[in-house]
């Protein structure tokens, strides 16, 4: 594996802030017992935001932070943009394709009768798709352009449709035109389907890798003050906006864009002055340079306990049985997913220390 340009520049508070967003992905798929699970771990059931809902616009944030600190300075050092955009694309396609695999697994092993064709690897190859070609190809400008035009455009879209309520939504009636059984839920009443990762949302997924993008290539300059007036001004652009059209993960509206945008600037920005400026620790670095091999083989670990019949036995012997009685059903449903989180943190952890890194 060649070196990457000597202009190219790594940042350890990137890492470890995609290793923290992965690892808090595993912690609120995976808990023991749905029915039980804290308030602050679970998504808002339509409108609105718990820190959950933070996490994925977190990760592809930091996509778009990653391919301006990876694919810009290798642009302008004159590295033809056709040379960086063809692996880029590729990669995109892999991402996608690992996204289709694991919906074919699962469907497999929970018995469902459909595939589930959209999910979050299939967002994230998108994004990441879209997302370098305008980096490579659009100057500065112009990508200021595109994220004002998407989020304009997107909120134009979703006034249209006339309703932001499951199922009647715009996004859905499309989603579900295209998609039709294929999704990740239907209406038994209607018939309608609902797909958080949907086709339409996209458009607002694909804003805030844009956001991501511009951030990373502050960060890059060392314009640091840049990304706290941009954290504020989308924090306050987000609350106003949320007076006309709802924060809403599963719609993934303008006004989520810019509120959880708003948070992903600030993050990032302390992130990089405690690591990268003080020297603290960069807690979270292994999951961050394995994120999509942890994500994609901590799935497959909880398919295969499902599919061999331990889930449940593990959770309840390992669990439920014993701290139930003495701390109530929320406590050890927590504690299975931490279990679970430290698992694969030991994993990664091993993976880093033997240099072994897998990349699709």
């Amino acid at each position: 594996m060649s070196a990457p340009p000597a202009s190219v520049k790594r940042y350890a508070s990137v890492d470890a802030l995609r290793g923290l967003t992965v690892a808090a992905m595993l912690l609120v798929n995976d808990p023991g017992d749905w029915d039980h699970v804290y308030a602050p771990l679970l998504h808002s059931a339509w409108n609105g935001f718990t820190p959950t809902d933070l996490v994925f616009p977190m990760f592809l944030f930091i996509v778009g932070v990653s391919i301006a600190l990876a694919m810009m300075p290798r642009r302008d050092s004159g590295v033809p943009a056709a040379d960086l955009l063809r692996p880029a694309l590729w990669r995109a396609l892999r991402i996608v394709g690992l996204g289709l695999l694991l919906h074919t697994i699962s469907m497999w092993v929970t018995g469902h009768e459909h595939l589930r064709l959209p999910g979050v690897l299939q967002r994230i190859g998108l994004c990441f798709a879209a997302a370098a070609v305008l980096a490579l190809y659009v100057p500065a400008r112009a990508q200021w352009i595109a994220l004002l035009a998407l989020l304009a455009g997107y909120a134009a879209l979703l006034a249209a449709g006339g309703s932001y309520e499951p199922f009647i939504n715009i996004a859905s009636r499309i989603d579900s035109a295209l998609f039709g059984v294929h999704v990740y839920q239907i209406d038994p009443v209607s018939g309608r389907g609902h797909d958080p990762e949907g086709l339409v949302s996209a458009l607002g997924a694909l804003a805030t890798t844009l956001l991501g993008l511009r951030a990373g290539d502050w960060l890059r300059r060392g314009q640091l003050r840049a990304l706290l007036v941009a954290g504020g001004v989308c924090l306050a652009a987000g609350w106003v906006l949320s007076h006309a059209q709802p924060i809403n993960k599963n719609l993934w509206t303008p006004a989520y864009v810019l509120w959880a945008g708003g948070w992903s600037c600030w993050i990032l920005a302390l992130f990089h002055r405690l690591i990268d400026r003080a020297g603290w620790p960069p807690i979270g670095r292994a999951f961050g340079v394995n994120a999509i091999a942890a994500y994609g083989g901590s799935a497959l670990m909880l398919y295969a306990l499902i599919g061999l019949g331990w889930l449940e036995p593990v959770y309840r012997h390992g669990f439920a049985d014993w701290m139930t009685p003495r701390f109530g059903p929320y406590l050890p449903s927590l504690a299975f997913a931490l279990a679970f989180v430290a698992l694969w943190w030991a994993v990664v952890k091993l993976l880093d220390a033997r240099r072994i890194y897998f990349k699709i």
